[in-house]
């Protein structure tokens, strides 16, 4: 039987592709059989992360920056599959969050996800390709103290469904909705606003998902192959938990 999940041939573009989920989906497209685009404002790590596979490249692009994602992809002659998985985090309620801190979460996390999929698509639609959106629970159900998170990762879900009823058959975009992964993303919360009670907090955000640990990013990577694969080919418009069952409590 032919694999199905192979990704033979298929160029793979991967917003945030330096560190956390989006460095493991570079390793698992890349095993996978992808040449793979590695996109990070981190210009070591992510050509560290492009030198340890056998076909890739990296660029450095603000992804909030018009004019840089224009130079991106008119350096890009053909595109299969797109991961918006750049993103940042913010804690604090409606009061405590400041509008340049709000104004911030969605430049990156929702204009930043514009800029690129609308940059993408002229080259999605003549293979019918994929994107896969990296969202969150926090787009899904109310997360305390993430206001502005949880307004920004709403925003990416209703994109997702958005561009799948407008381009229902000239690509396919799915979004993914992690719980707490542990990744670098999380070491920086932990470091920022907690310090001198990592470990407690760690084991709090472990118990936060009924399943009793944390997501790893590899995870997350492997549920990325199979959308982008054809074996998900009717698959459009979906959002997907991968949490524990913290959506299911």
């Amino acid at each position: 039987m032919t694999d199905p999940f192979r990704l033979d041939g298929k160029v793979a573009l991967i917003t945030g592709g330096a560190s956390g989920i989006g460095e493991a989906t570079a390793h698992i497209f890349s095993e996978a059989g992808a040449k793979i685009i590695v996109v990070d404002v981190d210009k070591e790590k992510a050509q560290a992360v492009a030198a340890s596979l056998p076909a890739a490249q990296s660029h450095v692009c603000d992804i909030t920056d018009e004019t840089q994602v224009a130079k991106l992809f008119a350096s890009i002659e053909t595109l299969d599959i797109l991961i918006n998985s750049a993103g940042i985090g913010l804690v604090g309620t409606v009061e405590e969050t400041g509008l340049s801190e709000f104004q911030r979460l969605f430049r990156v996390n929702v204009e930043g996800t514009y800029l690129v999929t609308k940059a993408a698509i002229p080259l999605l639609k003549k293979v019918r390709g994929s994107v896969v959106n990296i969202g969150s629970v926090a787009g899904m159900v109310g997360v305390k103290r993430r206001f502005a998170y949880c307004a920004t990762k709403g925003a990416v879900l209703a994109m997702t469904r958005q561009l799948a009823v407008d381009y229902p058959t000239e690509f396919r975009v799915n979004c993914i909705a992690p719980g707490t992964v542990d990744s670098p993303f999380v070491e920086g919360y932990l470091e920022k606003y907690h310090r001198d009670e990592k470990e407690k907090v760690r084991a709090e955000l472990n118990q936060r998902q009924p399943i009793g640990r944390l997501g790893r990013p590899d995870e997350i990577a492997k549920l990325a192959l199979y959308i982008c694969s054809p074996a998900a080919d009717f698959m459009n418009g979906s959002v997907v938990a991968i949490d524990g069952g913290w959506t299911a409590a």
